[in-house]
Formats: structure tokens, sequence, C-alpha cells
């Protein structure tokens, strides 16, 4: 009788890829729900306004006057939509100079022994649990003609509050109050954060060569903040262009669309007007302007933080 001998490479061989494949299914089992909600929920809304934004569509029944990239050239050919461009990057020039630095001071601030330091950090991060539409709701009582907390302190100033969101001239600004009201909290809370995984023996040993405090927040603190200082300004880049529910709450866009954003602009157009074609234009622009930024900015600016992640295949297992 013939007998046949398998190799000993093949037997262990042949051990390893059972576990390996049992592995991979359980992988694939907990992925796969979270895999397919993303596809449903992401991927697809996106190929949906994709598709529809090369139409001239109404948003009943399906759409049948294929208009090409005319939706698109329309968008940038329309002030409004320019506006809304040049308001980004006003509301994102504004972030970067006002917004973050104050909520790094004041995280540098508390993360020093003062008395009480937690009940400060809990009543500046209050404003973030709020959600954006509790937040407009609440800065339109504040500024209620007449009868608001922020008109009567204004008129004791000599100046009129009530018309803050009603001047195109200041609509803005006072939108970017009451953004940096809601998430300097939040931004101040990173910091914080940040600032305590510093490990304390690198400050104290420079205090001890005899730098100042000054000199020891400038190449000590601020160099090792870079990773969250980088965070923080993606989140608040990203967050300007998508914002919405506190704009319509606040203003509707107005007056006369002087404080009017993508989101605002896509909205009027999809659900008020009903030419959801060149609405679902508007949408993929902002898609791409948020991709781009985000693969330019993990690409080019967070690219140090992310070098040390990377695991090359040369790595004992």
């Amino acid at each position: 009788m013939l007998t046949t001998t398998v190799p000993a490479a093949l037997q262990t061989r042949g051990r390893r890829a059972r576990p390996r494949a049992g592995r991979l299914a359980t992988v694939a089992v907990f992925i796969a729900p979270a895999l397919a909600l993303f596809l449903l929920l992401v991927v697809a809304p996106i190929l949906v306004a994709g598709y529809a934004s090369a139409y001239k569509w109404n948003g009943f029944g399906l759409p049948e006057n294929f208009v090409g990239l005319d939706n698109f050239t329309r968008a940038f050919a329309d002030p409004t939509f320019r506006g809304d461009l040049w308001r980004a990057l006003v509301l994102i020039g504004l972030s970067l100079v006002v917004q973050l630095p104050v909520a790094l001071g004041l995280a540098m601030l508390l993360n020093q022994p003062l008395k009480g330091r937690g009940i400060y950090r809990l009543i500046f991060f209050a404003p973030y649990v709020l959600s954006e539409v509790t937040t407009a709701v609440l800065f339109t009582l504040v500024f209620s003609p007449n009868r608001g907390l922020g008109d009567g302190l204004a008129r004791w100033l000599g100046a009129d509050a009530g018309t803050v969101f009603a001047d195109p001239d200041t609509v803005l600004f006072a939108l970017f109050l009451v953004i940096s009201w809601k998430y300097f909290g939040f931004h101040m809370v990173l910091y914080l954060a940040g600032r305590q995984n510093i490990p304390r023996e690198l400050t104290e040993a420079a205090t001890t060569d005899g730098a100042s405090s000054w000199q020891v927040f400038r190449h000590v603190t601020l160099p090792l903040l870079g990773p969250t200082i980088r965070v923080s300004v993606f989140l608040s880049v990203i967050g300007t262009i998508q914002l919405f529910d506190m704009v319509w709450v606040l203003t509707g866009g107005g007056p006369i669309h002087s404080s009017e954003t993508m989101a605002v602009t896509m909205y009027q157009y999809g659900f008020r007007r009903f030419e959801v074609g060149y609405a679902s234009a508007i949408s993929i622009i902002m898609f791409v302007l948020s991709f781009a930024f985000a693969l330019f900015y993990q690409r080019v600016i967070m690219r140090r933080d992310t070098e040390g992640a990377i695991t090359t295949k040369g790595v004992q297992r």
C-alpha cells in the first residue's frame, strides 16, 4: 500500500492559515455593521448628490434635464455663493487669530494651581454641551430689543444691541462672538489635556536653567503642544465650512445674505426654492473643499505627528 507523507512545512502552514482565516472572519463580522452604515449614510448620499448635481431637478420624480457642469459654474458665478466663501474665510481667520489663542491662554491659566479651578473649567466648558440650536435661541433672547440682557448692557454703554444681528456690518462679528462662546471651551479642554501630558520635569529643568515663564512657554510648552494645536485648528476649519444650525436659527443668513454660509445657501435652494440639482452641486463643492483641506492638512501639516505611528513591514512580530 502506498502512503503519502505531507511535508512538515505544509502542515505548519495549514495550521497557521486556519487561525488567520478565523481572525479575518471575526474582524469581518465586527466591521460589517459599521461598514454598512458608512456606505448607507455617507457614501450613498455623496453619490446621489453627485448624480443630482448634473441635472436641473426640483426633487420630485426622477431627474431628466441633464445640464452637466452648469450647476457648478452657476455656483461660482453667483455673488451670494462667492460671498459664502469669503465669509467662511473671515470666520476661519477670526477663529485662528482670536478664538483659539484665547482658548490656549485660558487653558494655560487654568493649568495653574488656582483655588476653585475645577469650577472654572466646568463653567467655561459648559457652553459646549449645549446644542447649536439651543445656543442660538439663548442669544436671540439675550439680544432681544428692550428686554434682553445684552440689549440692556449695550444701552448702559450707549449702544444698541437690538440691531446687532440686523446690521450687515456687525452681524458676522456678532455671529463669531456666539460661535466663540460655544466652542472655545472645547478647544480649551483640548489644550489643557495636551498641557497636562507634558512631563513636569521638562519645564522644571528649563526653569532651573534660568528660563523665564515666557521662555518656558515659548521653547518648551508651545512646541510640545504642537500636535494638539494642529488638531484644534483642523476641527475649527472643518466646523466653519459646515456651519449651519446656529446661523439658520440666529439670522437665517440675513440681513441681505450678510451672514449666509454655504450650508445655509444649500438649504435655501434645496428646500425653499426646490432647486435640488443646484443645491446638490453646492453640497459637492462643500465636500470637495472639506476633503481637499483634510487631505492636504494630514499629508503636509500633520505629517510629523503621524510619522511615528506608521509601522513598517520590517518590524518583528
